[in-house]
């Protein structure tokens, strides 16, 4: 039976109703980016837009998630158990399924502020109803297109002391600035409504993620109905991606910040700072064979070698899962306040998170608490673990249990009372990440269900404009961040990078959007104003088209992120780029020197052409050796093959699917041209099984015993596919 309590229903199709009731058919819907999308709820409301012309919907989000389906028929067969496997129990968007089938009603339209990469590369409408935003611009922009209605997954708050409360959990990033700007409109007399869907499967996120679950104007709660949360599988990294997170990793100042954004070179550099962290040596004799001291000196004036003691602490508008690694690690671990003054003493090394009577006193001297102690600093030394939790303060005393004790820090009895009764043992309330908004694998987020209360604590999910944004007023001032963002390092990959020094990260040269804006300018930027900072951009130094290798460093380039005034630190798999302050001519030569050395003798005659190279400038020898072999060189003075693992986190595909996968990318990059095509058409044909050494390959593809001609041609290509790659059990990389 269905019930309804007014805010709280069981039944989608009254929140549907509700969500009508109050602001009429013109619905402009705002929701989260990526994973806390609403499904039962926007399923019902698109469904109910298709069925009734009279409703105008605009869906306004980013990142909309589906399962891959794969375009040509053996994608198909190779990722439909991979995807019923993976997505099976989870109800698809059904918007954006239609939006990636063309099949949109003309009374709704789906804007769009970050794409997942590519994937509406040849989709006009989504190209025409993009909207071009900074991360930190999104509320105000959503608020532009006129958002009337906001909806989000949330945890419901099922334990006593987070009765009437639900979390945000994967995405408070624009929610917890959304809620106030819709409010405020709604007092200016236009109808809003906020609606919630709980799902029990959502990981339940503390301190700015908590909120009231009276800001919602309509609950959906079904708990039958749950659904697992969406996951992004852990793709492999390949050598290139490692020895590009290898060299970020040298730039990590213990003691410092970190942000890092998702997919394989993100994890690669996880994955070397936890390799620097607790096996040094195999790190040291990568390092001292690439010789990054000698050749980048960056890295050894912005970097480090050792383990990290001090710790790092994390801000980064997405928590991927590899700080969670981090964390388990013992690198995440590096705690900041929320006070700024405070922090800047820590940070001098005045105070330490061991709790003395001289902690007392330094906050006295430097005038943060009184003497004798008044009732807010009582309550601020309890919270920050200086005093007991027993402590109170009662008739201008500290109370603890039984006994009064004078708060007067220039009495002796006083204080032998304070340091025997009332003194904490350690600082307590600190945050070793904050994060905007976070999606994974289902690992990653079973891991944060698992959490203990004391790791929870220190992961604050809030606003994207407190993380991105130095002068955001509403979590934070400058002043506040700056001291917690020591050595900040923001590492962002792009596409492409010009010898002038411009990154090309979310479009191409036609118009066409790729993926997204989203917060990459923001980090670049605050790099540059916040002191000690550098922001990394990283990239493989080619890519493969048409089935030939491509510089991704390039002259120029017809669209650009990232402008060239605000160049910094690039890194390919061939070393390290430091562009800060440097002369045209030195950017043009550094990053030269870190392109593929097939592409070098180009790339400088173009340079020399335009002027910005002495024309007798020669490469020197030892730029010359960027090569493929280099890089496998570089991983293997690691001394085991196991120390730069394609997976190191765990994987969602199975053996037979890491094999299947790479013979599939072999084929695809045969088959790029068309008289690759043809050739190996041909070959195929001719290709035969004769041992039976892939029958279960075949199997997993559904072409053991292939039925008409198409599946016969498929099974001949996965036999060619798989000897090209010379054998069937072949771990590389899956994508297809």
């Amino acid at each position: 039976m269905a019930t309804d309590t007014g805010r709280r229903s069981d039944d989608v199709e009254a929140c549907v109703d509700a969500v009508i009731d109050r602001v009429g058919k013109t619905i402009t819907l705002g929701l989260p980016l990526g994973l806390g999308k609403p499904i039962r709820f926007v399923n019902a409301l698109y469904q109910r837009a298709k069925d009734d012309p009279e409703i105008q919907l605009h869906i306004v989000t980013a990142l909309s998630l589906l399962a891959p389906r794969g375009g040509s028929s053996l994608e198909k067969r190779f990722l439909t158990p991979f995807t019923d496997r993976l997505y099976g129990r989870i109800p698809e968007l059904a918007y954006a399924r239609d939006v990636s089938g063309n099949r949109l009603p003309d009374n709704v339209q789906v804007s769009e502020f970050f794409f997942k990469a590519g994937n509406y590369l040849n989709n006009k409408s989504q190209q025409r109803h993009y909207v071009c935003s900074n991360y930190t611009h999104a509320v105000r922009d959503l608020m532009a297109q006129g958002v009337n209605v906001v909806a989000q997954m949330v945890a419901p708050g099922e334990l006593a002391d987070r009765e009437g409360m639900v979390s945000l959990s994967c995405n408070p990033d624009l929610t917890l600035d959304l809620i106030p700007e819709l409010r405020a409109r709604e007092e200016q007399g236009t109808p809003v409504a906020l609606v919630a869907e709980t799902n029990r499967n959502l990981p339940w996120m503390d301190r700015h993620g908590a909120v009231e679950e009276s800001a919602f104007d309509v609950v959906f709660e079904q708990p039958s109905t749950d659904y697992p949360l969406f996951s992004a599988p852990e793709m492999a990294i390949s050598p290139e991606d490692h020895l590009i997170g290898f060299y970020a990793s040298a730039l990590l100042k213990d003691g410092g910040t970190l942000q890092v954004g998702i997919g394989s070179l993100g994890a690669a550099l996880v994955h070397s700072a936890i390799l620097r962290h607790k096996d040094n040596e195999h790190w040291r004799a990568v390092y001292d064979h690439l010789r990054i001291a000698e050749r980048f000196p960056v890295a050894a004036t912005d970097g480090g070698t050792g383990p990290f003691d001090q710790g790092l602490y994390g801000c980064s508008e997405m928590m991927v899962d590899g700080f969670l690694y981090l964390m388990q690690a013992g690198i995440l671990k590096r705690e900041v306040f929320d006070h700024a003054e405070l922090q800047t003493l820590i940070n001098r090394g005045e105070l330490s998170e061991q709790v003395t009577l001289e902690s007392l006193d330094l906050l006295r001297r430097e005038q943060l608490i009184d003497s004798p102690m008044r009732a807010r600093d009582v309550a601020w030394l309890v919270r920050l673990g200086i005093l007991r939790d027993t402590v109170e303060f009662r008739g201008g005393r500290l109370l603890v249990g039984s006994e009064s004790v004078d708060g007067n820090l220039d009495d002796p009895q006083a204080r032998e009372a304070i340091e025997s009764l009332a003194l904490g043992s350690r600082l307590k309330g600190g945050v070793t990440m904050h994060g905007g908004f976070y999606v994974g694998p289902e690992s990653f987020y079973r891991a944060l269900r698992d959490l203990s209360d004391e790791r929870r604590d220190q992961i604050c999910m809030t606003s994207v404009n407190f993380i991105n944004h130095l002068y955001d007023h509403r979590f934070g001032n400058q002043r506040l961040k700056v001291a917690q963002r020591l050595h900040s390092r923001f590492v962002n990959s792009t596409m492409m990078y010009t010898l002038g020094g411009a990154a090309v990260s979310d479009g191409l040269a036609d118009g066409r959007v790729v993926s997204g804006v989203g917060g990459q300018y923001n980090f670049v930027a605050m790099a540059h104003e916040l002191p000690g900072a550098r922001s990394i951009v990283t990239l493989r130094a080619t890519r493969q088209s048409g089935g030939k290798a491509v510089s991704n460093i390039v002259f120029n380039y017809a669209h650009c992120t990232i402008p060239r005034h605000l160049r910094d630190i690039v890194i390919t798999e061939y070393g390290i780029a430091d562009l800060r302050g440097q002369s045209d001519e030195q950017v043009y030569l550094r990053l030269i020197r870190i392109a593929d050395s097939r592409f070098q003798p180009g790339l400088l005659k173009q340079a020399q052409k335009a002027g910005k190279v002495a024309a007798d400038f020669r490469l020197p020898a030892d730029w010359c050796d960027n090569t493929p072999e280099a890089v496998r060189a570089a991983i293997a003075a690691g001394g085991d093959a196991d120390v730069f693992p394609a997976f190191p986190f765990g994987r969602d595909f199975t053996d037979e699917e890491l094999t299947l996968g790479k013979a599939l990318k072999t084929l695809k990059a045969a088959t790029a041209t068309r008289r690759g095509k043809l050739w190996t058409l041909l070959q195929a044909v001719r290709a035969r099984d004769h041992d039976n050494r892939f029958a279960s390959l075949l199997e997993r593809m559904g072409l053991a015993q292939p039925s008409g001609l198409r599946a016969k041609l498929d099974q001949r290509l996965v036999i060619y596919g798989l000897q090209l790659n010379d054998t069937p059990t072949d771990t590389g990389n899956p994508e297809a």
